[in-house]
């Protein structure tokens, strides 16, 4: 991340003749308005504006102060000025900041602080319905059926009523022309209490106490600063940042808790209802269009002290912040490479120094940038080095597939299904990692050889037997599981080739007949609700053998899981990622770390083919400080973050001369700089995606470079794209695919 400071947005101003307004679409600049008589605007109101021949919800971002006299006439009128909050100058600057670093159109950073759209403005009445008067003259089955629902003489919601009774809205018309039922208004919902901070403080360790005091500190400063929350899997760092949400409610401010994964937070609401007696409020994709709406609303009035979402949570329009936390946040989710490409971590720091307040990042497994950063006195390090109530750290053993190779056709070694059996017969849990969703990653033919593929995109079809379909996990294309091989027609010749984590259930099944088997695989999550029921099913001991992606490794506590097997502890170090070392030795240190938290000693089995590898090495020996040691001196020596910087740039089209040649085309325009190196372009490692042909280009450069402004200069002398062509720009990437 760049160490540029935002610059402030411009102060509110009175209402004047006409006004620039941001609207949320993908253009870099404002449209000018005209504010009707009588309506006072300044910079922060939220309005309706026309735009072509629609009407869209803008932000006024500034007072025109010299208007063009002859345009005065041919300018639109302000639709409306809604009745929210007004964003508040520290956002608009969040959002001139992301759009200047990232080079996205700041129209298309807005639109993430305005996630309501249309449904921005007071909340919409709810209707319900009441029975009140007799039975209608002519009775049929679905008028039946919702009489008796509303035979208690409550007032129902309109819509749930209907949809429990199983009848349509004609029926419940009918009985209301009818005299049978009454249509009212709906209460509005009551505000849900506000969190308690001192609802129950647990007790703390000694070793967690200075860290919680650190944490308090930090709060009750409220300037902006940076700490790291350094802690091992176990040690509570959960619990210790608490108290610094909790000091920040005594002072009456908001706080927000950013987490990778917010489908998976189950577990984590629950611990923060028994630590404030109440739940946060939630932000995140899967909330119904009315809760988003309402929450949105909380938040902008200031009525929502607390905050845990995902990382668009990070541009809401918050009416007192004091305080953000960004748990795991060593984590690639982070990353939005979609519309504006950001990374929520750097963009929080970002938001705490426009906003000067404290950040919290925390993790037990820090990013090469972060602790870098630490280790240089730029961020405070609180440290959490042992697990709470003096649970020992997992031993860890390599199991080295050259020499200890499972049977034919089997993923599970010996050594690894004898202490599965140990652990199941002891009525513990194990778990079985391996990153690779479905049933295998590919499918051929024995007799032709054909393999698999998608139509569209560079990458092998996955078999997944559950939903019985071969998958593409990049564009989502998929086709009934074929019988006989397209290609020679040959019958029941089609194999599956290597392990996905169904094929390891198979095999899980097979060896322990009797053991209960749970796979958690993002694929197979159906809602929210089905994902946390599961876990809870695991919390609870009534599974005996869970088998996951990297959905298992990220903060979930398991009490009797004692044994985790990584079935393929070498798959992520192979796809030529600068980062593959780094994430494997977090992933692998993630997924492990959920062994032994609560009682018994922890244990895991690395199965790999590279047992010398450096990551290897340092899992198996506990020595996360030879691991930093070497991947910092090999980014130092290479010029990769944090010692340098990376930009990356996308091109794409229908056919693969039309990306080549515009690729080349921008590679020999590129401005002459010493400090900088600009690499390609090249085919990218997933060629096509979508029917889509990729060529990618990298710019490298020293780490005091102003990237942004260097691609500025030059994209602005690029050609323009035009027709199905594409430039994708990613400023700090964390994918090379």
């Amino acid at each position: 991340m760049d160490d540029h400071s935002p610059r402030a947005s411009s102060p509110p101003t009175s209402s004047t003749g006409i006004v620039d307004v941001l609207v949320p679409v993908a253009l870099d600049h404002t449209y000018s308005y005209r504010v009707p008589r009588g309506v006072e605007l300044k910079a922060g109101d939220v309005v309706c504006v026309p735009l072509g021949p629609r009407e869209v919800v803008g932000v006024v971002w500034a007072e025109n102060a010299k208007p063009e006299p002859r345009l005065h006439n041919r300018l639109k009128d302000v639709s409306e000025k809604l009745d929210v909050p007004p964003l508040k100058g520290e956002l608009r600057a969040l959002v001139d900041w992301v759009s200047n670093y990232t080079l996205s159109a700041r129209g298309m950073v807005l639109r993430m602080c305005l996630r309501m759209g249309e449904d921005l403005g007071p909340e919409r009445v709810r209707m319900g319905m009441r029975l009140v008067g007799p039975p209608p003259q002519r009775m049929t089955p679905a008028r039946r059926r919702l009489i008796e629902l509303l035979s208690d003489g409550l007032l129902h919601g309109k819509s749930e009523a209907a949809k429990e009774a199983g009848v349509s809205a004609g029926v419940v018309d009918g009985l209301v022309d009818e005299g049978t039922l009454t249509v009212e208004a709906m209460p509005k919902p009551l505000v849900p209490p506000a969190p308690d901070p001192s609802y129950a403080v647990p007790e703390f360790s000694r070793q967690q106490r200075t860290a919680v005091d650190g944490m308090r500190a930090l709060a009750a400063n409220g300037t902006f600063h940076v700490a790291l929350l350094d802690g091992v899997t176990g040690s509570g760092k959960t619990e210790v940042y608490f108290e610094a949400v909790a000091e920040t409610i005594r002072r009456g401010k908001q706080s927000l808790i950013l987490m990778p994964e917010i489908a998976l937070t189950g577990q984590f609401l629950d611990r923060f209802a028994r630590r404030f007696g109440v739940r946060p409020l939630e932000w995140h994709s899967e909330l119904t269009p009315r809760t988003r709406q309402r929450n949105w609303a909380a938040i902008a009035s200031g009525e929502a002290p607390v905050v845990v979402g995902a990382r668009s949570a990070l541009f809401m329009p918050y009416a007192d912040l004091g305080l953000i936390v960004v748990d795991e946040e060593h984590e690639q989710a982070y990353k939005q490479d979609d519309g504006a490409h950001y990374h929520a971590r750097d963009m929080a720091v970002v938001r705490a120094h426009v906003a000067k307040i404290p950040v919290v990042l925390a993790s037990a497994t820090p990013s090469v940038e972060t602790e870098v950063n630490a280790r240089k006195g730029r961020y405070q390090r609180i440290a959490l080095p042992s697990r709470f109530g003096g649970q020992h750290m997992p031993h860890i053993e390599a199991i080295d597939l050259r020499r200890e190779a499972p049977p034919r056709g089997r993923f599970i070694s010996p050594r690894l299904a004898e202490q599965i059996r140990f652990a199941v017969e002891r009525r513990e849990q194990a778990l079985l990692f391996l990153n690779r969703r479905g049933y295998a990653p590919l499918t051929l033919c024995r007799a032709c050889g054909h393999r698999f593929a998608c139509t569209i995109c560079d990458a092998w079809l996955v078999d997944h037997r559950f939903r019985q379909r071969l998958v593409c996990h990049h564009c989502g294309f998929s086709m009934p599981r074929p019988h006989a091989c397209p290609n020679c027609a040959a019958e029941e010749s089609l194999v599956a080739v290597g392990p996905g984590v169904e094929r390891l259930q198979e095999e899980a099944a097979q060896l322990f007949p009797d053991a209960r088997t749970m796979v958690l695989s993002s694929d197979l999550i159906t809602s929210i609700e089905t994902m946390r029921s599961e876990l809870n099913e695991i919390a609870e001991g009534r599974v005996d053998i869970i088998i996951g992606t990297q959905l298992v490794a990220k903060g979930h506590h398991f009490p009797r899981l004692n044994l985790v097997g990584v079935v393929d502890a070498d798959l992520g170090l192979s796809n030529g990622d600068p980062r593959a070392a780094e994430r494997t030795w977090q992933l692998l240190n993630q997924v492990i770390g959920r062994a032994g938290r609560d009682q018994g000693r922890g244990v895991g089995y690395l199965q790999t083919h590279q047992p010398e590898h450096p990551v290897m090495k340092a899992l198996v020996a506990c020595d996360r400080e030879a691991f930093y040691a070497s991947e910092i001196e090999m980014r130092e020596k290479t010029g990769y973050p944090p010692f340098g910087r990376l930009a990356g740039l996308i091109v794409s089209a229908g056919d693969r001369p039309t990306a080549e040649g515009f690729a080349r085309k921008l590679a020999a325009i590129a401005p002459i700089d010493e400090r900088i190196k600009v690499l390609g372009p090249a085919e990218a490692p997933l060629a096509v995606i979508k029917g889509r042909y990729r060529f990618r280009l990298l710019v490298k450069s020293l780490r005091n470079v102003d990237v942004s402004e260097y691609l500025r200069e030059w994209l602005g002398a690029a050609p323009k794209t035009k027709g199905n062509l594409k430039l994708e720009v990613d400023v700090d990437p964390q994918s090379f695919l």
